[in-house]
């Protein structure tokens, strides 16, 4: 009788852990679907930055706080607009915040850079990486006008007490 009842204990407690486990994972799923659908809207609406090379291709969206580097790259304000200028953009590199940049340290001299305009035409500039640099946090000279057409993307370094600087040149 005992053993039965410890069976039936047993059986109970691995379906109360199961269920338990299936909900937490459900909830992450949950997010992460919803994060994904999210990401797909923006990228239908909004610039678009492609990095064919590394799979990157995320949603730019204007300033850079902490809420919309959650969800997508940000583009810093009084830099250079779509096309023109010096287009400087921030985006994660970490596995806690928005995975935008993570593989970004990965990019070589040479690749190309896309930034599509989801205005009406729909237009598409393409860049080529020229310089790959570190920077301090307190260097913001990479955001100055450079009186040319380049797009600045900016992350950090992977332990987070740099930044990483990739230039591109328009073509």
């Amino acid at each position: 009788m005992q053993i039965k009842k410890n069976k039936k204990l047993l059986f109970l407690t691995g379906v109360i852990i199961f269920a338990i486990g299936f909900g937490i994972l459900s909830v992450f799923g949950y997010k992460r679907i919803s994060r994904e659908l999210y990401k797909q809207k923006l990228l239908r609406e909004c610039v678009v930055f492609e990095i064919p090379s590394l799979d990157i291709k995320v949603p730019v969206m204007d300033g850079t706080d902490s809420e919309i580097l959650s969800v997508a790259a940000g583009h810093f304000k009084d830099t250079g607009k779509v096309g023109s200028g010096n287009y400087c953009i921030a985006g994660h590199n970490s596995t806690i915040y928005a995975e935008i940049f993570n593989e970004l340290d990965n990019i070589k001299i040479g690749a190309e850079m896309y930034l599509y305009d989801n205005d009406d035409e729909k237009t598409c500039f393409t860049y080529k990486v020229s310089e790959k640099i570190i920077v301090n946090p307190e260097e913001t000279w990479v955001l100055n006008d450079f009186n040319d057409d380049r797009i600045t993307v900016i992350t950090c370094t992977d332990e987070g007490s740099q930044r990483q600087v990739i230039i591109g040149i328009k073509k």
